[in-house]
């Protein structure tokens, strides 16, 4: 569970580092559904933005009873799940995340949000860990982003330079094993990997039931399926109905 401080962490910064590791056997498991995934969609060595759509077995992984109590501290009972991305960051040509709000992304309404992100390796300034705006998300609005189309890009929306202080940023430095966790406005991006080491890592995205994600503001081409973690719908208006996989290529 989050101390009393670190919730006041996650409240004014916007994320956390709990004192939580997952089993070297958890993650030598991910490691090698992440090795059968890619042997079937060599396609997202860099990045998939949504693992559920395509291999639901990452779904165990949100079933965590720890991760969940730490969720449900942040969110309430009532949470679900909509997606799980795998960010590849290979050894020496890992790209950029350029800062960005998830929730410029994201169809459920009102926003509210709250990724967990699995050090899946050791996350460093070295080989592209993950950097924070602390306290970005206290205004509860998005920020201005432009498209950005470069291929040098994991993502192609980038935040306005002119929208938060890039002085201000923190490194998320993690051991394979820890998470940290953060809001749905948190400004975050991170540098690309030139180093020799990968830095794969993997989100858990969860959301209050008491919001609802919008199927008419959806606008992937593969929508994305739902699963209650714990407690009920409380908005009554999320449809947890599995969507159907696509085929390989």
């Amino acid at each position: 569970m989050l101390t009393p401080q670190q919730l006041t962490h996650y409240r004014e910064q916007g994320f956390v580092i709990p004192d939580f590791r997952l089993p070297d056997s958890t993650i030598q498991s991910i490691k090698d559904d992440f090795d059968r995934f890619l042997e079937r969609y060599p396609e997202f060595r860099q990045n998939c933005a949504a693992l559920l759509i395509y291999d639901t077995a990452f779904l165990n992984y949100a079933r965590n009873a720890d991760i969940l109590d730490m969720v449900s501290q942040i969110l309430g009972e009532d949470v679900a799940i909509w997606n799980s991305s795998y960010f590849g960051k290979p050894a020496h040509d890992g790209k950029r995340v350029p800062w960005h709000q998830d929730g410029r992304y994201w169809p459920i309404r009102p926003l509210a949000s709250c990724s967990v992100w699995i050090a899946i390796d050791d996350s460093n300034t070295e080989n592209g860990c993950l950097r924070v705006i602390p306290g970005s998300h206290k205004p509860g609005k998005l920020f201005k982003h432009e498209n950005n189309p470069s291929d040098d890009l994991v993502l192609s929306l980038e935040l306005l330079d002119s929208e938060f202080d890039e002085s201000t940023a923190a490194d998320i430095v993690l051991e394979s094993g820890q998470i940290s966790l953060h809001d749905v406005f948190l400004v975050h991006g991170s540098e690309p990997n030139t180093s020799g080491t990968p830095r794969r890592g993997m989100t858990l995205r969860f959301f209050p039931t008491t919001s609802v994600y919008d199927r008419d503001i959806e606008k992937w081409e593969q929508p994305r399926s739902l699963f209650l973690m714990r407690g009920t719908d409380r908005s009554k208006r999320n449809d947890f109905v599995v969507k159907p996989l696509p085929a390989a290529t």
